[in-house]
């Protein structure tokens, strides 16, 4: 063996290193639990199960909601609270559509309207309607010796830590000197937290537990402490005993229950509207409480020990099945930070985006976007999922593509096409709704496809194909129709009429965006193995689409945003927002479209001249998959931990955008599917760890991760 071999053998072997033994995932996991010490209103930590949350303050409950509002809210939402303002004014989504002029004729999009005013009230009616439910604020009400109810200013000695191994959150601080500790867990399965509190406070008679129930906002978000208009909705205490209660709360035409239940005796009782306080017995230091929330009057039989059990059990599963990554011995002093924002993320995503539909951007810790999910952003929340191997968790969601079928389908009718079109912002039930922007978006169009390709890769069966060829298969009889053939050319151009992933652009002016025509040919060929998978012969038009879409646009060598922006990179407003251009490779797979050379200019270029200041959360790890894939390791770290402000990770996990988004999951979900294809690697990837530098200063162990397209 010549000595040069040697050299090389070594590098490697202090390189990026896949060990063969398997990895210590709970000792990983629990490096990183969150420890707070403070009263500090971004680091708010949550407990749930994916399809409902709750998240706590210092204290281990909802103490200080109003303090925490602009914040990480004191939230407690599921995937079934969900309510509409009364429709008086008979609003339509039929009201607020407007005529574009695409593929040369008007075609009608609900859009927002500022005037006249009947369109307006329309468009914010839809806007706002559906909306998530804040379903209920549990706090401690702590009195001083006065009598006076305390402040936050009056916690002191907190010492608060999540260990996301468990889901447990353990809360200790002191109130006038006397020690409160606290534990706070969430059911695995089931809408119930259980709390087990301890402390001579309770003896004292200085300790009690807070019900209250909020009204829903018609705000762009809700925190879940509008205590206002209490004369527009109903709770009443429905059963009453010494060691239970149970409450109905009605809006409007919905209504749930919430289910109490403690230990040693106590008696809850309403001291104004919406406004219950529980008063436990004062002959014990410790209480044990469940509460319950629920579409249902009888509540669930739980104990504080179920509920912790169940949380102990469900997180340790989670943990130990799917992916695994351990960047202990990385020399880059970015490794840990790295590993945390990792950890927290599986945490978060988990707890927050595993539900039967699309998820919103802030999850089910408080609303944006009046709660409503974006299915554009459905690939940043959900694609992690499958490349972790954890598929259950994104197939959870697909089903609701069925509910909302009908929706799609009628939006691509009315609008002349084929198929269905998905809509952009929509509600539990698949609803349409009014958007100056994500009307026009047509990115989202093929997520679905991705997604249950992705199924199929995993589960390759009978079975997946005939579960979801028909949203295949509809899915891309839309795009192909939406496709229009200029004769002239001789070539199918997307636009004018839509918006692209880069949200600069205005849709009467817009045409053939890069991303979007490279992800037109992948998903649509992919389509077509479906067919022949299934045993039909190919789909003429989607093959006609295929092989005649324009080419990707480009100037002086570099892919251009759109083919209409010949100064995509010259125009400072062009340099902002979302830099989609690098989504044709990254997120998408290197295809016939593409040049690769081209791209690996384009990604300097977008480097060099990029407003970083201006972006949001996913578009780091989109960056990253960027450079993964063009085998730039180093680019791909440093775009995925590049210091910006919308690529902050707070001290939970959360990922930080501005003082309206204090949290924002396509950052975190963005950041798993990165380093899923910088771990695994992509189909016909020839090297191990490709997103991971060969400089001696990463040590990566993995396990468990899929390759992605």
């Amino acid at each position: 063996m010549t000595k040069n071999v040697c050299k090389i053998l070594v590098l490697l072997s202090i390189s990026v290193s896949i060990f063969a033994q398997k990895i210590d995932r709970k000792a990983v996991v629990e490096r990183h639990k969150v420890k707070v010490s403070k009263i500090d209103t971004l680091a708010s930590l949550s407990v749930g199960n994916g399809k409902f949350a709750f998240t706590v303050d210092a204290t281990g409950l909802q103490t200080f909601p109003d303090f925490y509002a602009n914040g990480v809210p004191l939230g407690t939402q599921s995937e079934w609270g969900w309510h509409s303002f009364p429709n008086i004014g008979n609003y339509r989504i039929e009201e607020t559509l407007k005529d574009l002029e695409s593929h040369g004729r008007k075609v009608p999009y609900a859009a927002q309207w500022n005037e006249p005013k009947r369109k307006k009230e329309a468009a914010d009616f839809v806007r706002q309607n559906p909306h998530r439910l804040q379903l209920g604020n549990l706090g401690f009400e702590l009195y001083k010796k006065d009598h006076s109810v305390a402040n936050p200013s009056d916690i002191q000695a907190i010492n608060q830590t999540l260990n996301p191994y468990t889901g447990e959150i353990k809360s200790h601080f002191t109130f006038e000197g006397i020690g409160v500790d606290v534990q706070t867990f969430c059911d695995a399965k089931k809408d119930i937290i259980g709390v087990k509190v301890q402390s001579d406070l309770l003896k004292t008679g200085q300790l009690k537990v807070r019900l209250r129930l909020p009204y829903p906002t018609d705000k762009f978000i809700d925190a879940g402490n509008n205590w206002a208009n209490f004369d527009r909705h109903s709770s009443k205490i429905i059963a009453s005993s010494s060691t239970r209660a149970s409450i109905n709360h009605t809006l409007d035409q919905d209504q749930y229950f919430i289910h109490l239940s403690w230990t040693n005796g106590g008696k809850l009782k309403e001291t104004q509207a919406h406004y219950f306080l529980f008063e436990p017995s004062k002959n014990s230091m410790i209480l044990n409480l469940t509460c319950e929330f629920s579409e249902k009057s009888t509540p669930t039989a739980s104990t504080f020990s179920n509920v912790m059990n169940s949380s102990i059990s469900g997180w340790k599963q989670f943990w130990q099945s799917g992916g695994a990554i351990d960047l202990a011995g990385s020399t880059d002093p970015r490794a840990n930070e790295l590993e945390r924002q990792i950890i927290l993320s599986e945490y978060l995503t988990k707890l927050q985006c595993a539900s039967s539909a699309p998820p919103q951007e802030t999850g089910l810790t408080y609303n944006s976007w009046f709660g409503k999910p974006h299915l554009e952003m459905h690939w940043w929340h959900g694609v992690h999922f499958a490349l972790w191997g954890r598929i259950d968790l994104l197939e959870k969601s697909l089903t609701w593509y069925k509910k909302a079928l009908p929706t799609a389908r009628n939006i691509a009718k009315r609008q002349g096409f084929e198929g269905a079109r998905w809509p952009k912002m929509t509600d539990n039930d698949g609803g349409e709704t009014a958007s100056s922007v994500g009307s026009y978006l047509i990115w989202q169009q093929p997520h679905i496809i991705t997604f249950v390709e992705l199924v199929y890769r995993q589960k390759p069966t009978a079975q997946t194909l005939e579960k979801y060829k028909q949203l295949v298969f509809e899915t891309a009889d839309f795009m192909a129709s939406f496709a229009d053939f200029d004769k002239q050319k001789g070539k199918y151009i997307l636009g004018k009429g839509i918006i692209s992933a880069q949200e600069r652009f205005k849709p009467e002016d817009t045409f053939n965006p890069t991303y979007e025509l490279n992800y037109w040919y992948q998903t649509l060929t992919i389509a077509q193995n479906w067919r022949k998978r299934l045993g039909l012969k190919p789909n003429e038009k989607w093959q006609h689409v295929i092989e005649n879409l324009s080419p990707l646009p480009q100037k002086d060598g570099l892919y251009l945003a759109t083919e209409n922006a010949q100064d995509s990179y010259t125009n400072p407003k062009y340099l902002t927002d979302h830099p989609a251009v690098l989504c044709t490779l990254g997120m998408l797979p290197e295809t016939p479209m593409l040049d690769k050379p081209t791209m690996k200019r384009t990604f300097e270029k977008v480097w060099e001249a990029w407003d970083w200041q201006d972006t949001w959360g996913w578009d780091f790890p989109m960056v990253s998959m960027t450079a993964t894939r063009l085998d730039m390791p180093q680019k791909a770290i440093d775009g995925l931990m590049m210091p910006i402000r919308t690529n902050t990770y707070l001290p939970n996990g959360h990922n930080f955008q501005d003082g309206r988004l204090r949290l924002y999951l396509p950052g975190n979900g963005g950041l798993l599917t990165a380093v899923a294809l910088m771990c695994a690697g992509y189909d016909g990837c020839k090297t191990q760890t490709p997103g991971f530098p060969k400089d001696g200063t990463w040590k990566v162990k993995w396990e468990g991760m899929q390759k992605f397209f």
